[in-house]
């Protein structure tokens, strides 16, 4: 059974940092490229941040680039979101997905995502 799990989300104030997890099992993760994305109350999903299969090829939205690093450790089963300089703008609940097929690139469309994780909130505030 394919399982993504967040963790790492809470509330923060601006400048601040978080990291956030994304525990995976039921798949070998080093064949899968995996992608963390972000809902806001009454906004669309959007990608975050991506990683390839390999490592070797990761995405960032603009409004994140500077800020967040995406990370894998195969060993682990884990993908990580280093979260830095957060703002308020960057609330809302961080979901991590797994690649429908195996050997992809970094993809941006939630539709390249075939399982999904039940979210982690991440809140900034002062």
């Amino acid at each position: 059974q394919v399982q993504l799990v967040e963790s790492g989300g809470g509330l923060v104030q601006p400048g601040g940092s978080l990291r956030l997890s994304c525990a995976v099992s039921g798949f070998t993760l080093e064949y899968y490229a995996i992608g963390w994305f972000r809902q806001a109350p009454g906004k669309e999903r959007e990608i975050v941040a991506a990683i390839s299969w390999n490592g070797g090829d990761t995405y960032y939205a603009d409004f994140v680039k500077g800020r967040f690093t995406i990370s894998r450790d195969n060993a682990k089963n884990t993908v990580y979101l280093e979260m830095n300089s957060l703002k308020p703008e960057d609330t809302a609940t961080y979901y991590c997905a797994r690649a429908r097929e195996v050997g992809r690139q970094a993809s941006t469309s939630p539709t390249e995502y075939l399982y999904w994780g039940q979210g982690t909130q991440v809140t900034v505030s002062s």
